[in-house]
């Protein structure tokens, strides 16, 4: 006996059902304005049973291509190739650093930032660690610090007058990789944000699909 729409957890709902409206959307089953209105409303929805009202009038499902391909699209960018060191360090005094582009992550990233800016994107990154550690001390500094939407973020940060924001989206980031975030910042300010919001990647992911399949729009 399968379990109750009420039982089941929200988030999985959440994923089905956006599967489903992006695989409709590049099948041409629905318009590009009524696609957007319905992610809008499953990402915002916590109601399981509305969350299956988004989509009851829609028949296709996705299927094991649409998988992989999203999973192409969304997974961890993992390789077993090792970094020659095992540590990053990236000073700023009173100026400006960056770390930014396809770049291979180690384990262990130390932050000194005293009154400057520091930018450290991992939207392009490779991984190779599953846990990896960023060890911050921001004194009257700025930091911006970039993740990929499927990139699980802990903080264990020390504010005295500063300040420290996680903006990463809410997903299901079972199998990406942990940045765990610790230190302190004195009169400063830490935030971890995506480049682009989760509502942008899944269009563009549509866009590309239904372009794939020469899909014109309605």
């Amino acid at each position: 006996m399968s379990v109750k729409i009420e039982d089941r957890p929200i988030e999985q709902v959440r994923e089905q059902v956006i599967d489903q409206l992006i695989y409709n959307y590049s099948h041409g089953e629905i318009s590009a304005e009524a696609f957007e209105r319905r992610l809008d409303s499953a990402m915002d929805t916590t109601d399981n049973t509305a969350l299956l009202g988004l989509v009851e009038d829609l028949t296709l499902h996705a299927d094991t291509q649409y998988t992989a391909q999203k999973q192409t699209q969304f997974a961890p960018n993992y390789s077993a190739q090792q970094g020659e060191n095992e540590n990053l360090t990236l000073k700023s005094i009173l100026g400006s650093s960056e770390r930014s582009g396809q770049w291979v992550v180690p384990k262990d990233i130390y932050i000194q930032n005293y009154m400057g800016s520091i930018v450290l994107d991992f939207t392009d990154a490779i991984f190779t660690h599953q846990h990896v550690t960023i060890h911050v001390s921001c004194y009257f500094g700025s930091e911006e610090i970039y993740v990929p939407e499927h990139v699980n973020v802990v903080s264990k940060m020390f504010c005295i007058m500063g300040s420290f924001e996680n903006k990463t989206a809410s997903l299901n980031k079972r199998q990406g990789p942990t940045i765990q975030i610790e230190g302190r910042t004195v009169l400063g300010s830490v935030e971890v944000k995506v480049k682009r919001t989760i509502k942008e990647k899944f269009i563009s992911f549509a866009n590309d699909l239904k372009a794939q399949l020469g899909v014109n729009n309605k």
